[in-house]
């Protein structure tokens, strides 16, 4: 990589990050800097370091590999944990370098979420649970996630599936997803 190739890398207004395995090879400063670590500290570093649990690790493995083993990108959004503890709202976006084993190779975006953004017709409590949703977890997974009671991930979900018409957690993601979104 030439010096304009690393200079584009660091300043581009996403984060960006090359993995192997779910191990942090390469990330650029921006990465670094919107999740609170120090660059020089993230290669070699298990992306686990950016999720409050095992459990959470692992629920985010299997999630996009189908698209990625056709050779297409993936994205959702997500939320990662920064070094304060504090909890970051990002658009993910993933490619393979590697379809027939995604994970061995992977390059990602993460670009931060507003807690209000005028284009968005979610609030940020709504985004946190739709971003369960799309990961597969169930209410009660994503209120031990975001330290919130069932019930209140159960009250967000029934006034989401309401407001878009939707009959179940699947029809309000395709919805979600579509243009309106």
């Amino acid at each position: 990589m030439d010096d304009a190739d690393a200079l584009a890398f660091d300043m581009a207004p996403v984060g960006i990050v090359m993995t192997e395995a779910r191990v942090i090879r390469s990330c650029n400063a921006r990465f670094a800097a919107m999740t609170g670590h120090d660059r020089a500290t993230l290669p070699g570093q298990s992306f686990r370091l950016f999720y409050d649990s095992e459990r959470a690790f692992a629920a985010t493995r299997d999630i996009g590999l189908t698209p990625l083993r056709e050779g297409r990108d993936y994205s959702d959004e997500r939320l990662l944990r920064r070094t304060d503890g504090g909890k970051l709202l990002v658009r993910f976006r993933a490619r393979t370098l590697t379809p027939e084993d995604p994970l061995a190779r992977l390059v990602m975006s993460f670009a931060p979420l507003p807690d209000t953004a005028p284009d968005r017709a979610l609030s940020p409590r709504e985004r946190t649970v739709v971003a369960g949703l799309t990961r597969g977890l169930t209410s009660k997974e994503i209120a031990r996630e975001l330290g919130l009671s069932p019930r209140t991930v159960e009250d967000v979900r029934a006034r989401l599936l309401r407001r878009f018409k939707a009959r179940n957690a699947a029809e309000l993601l395709i919805r979600l997803a579509g243009p309106a979104f």
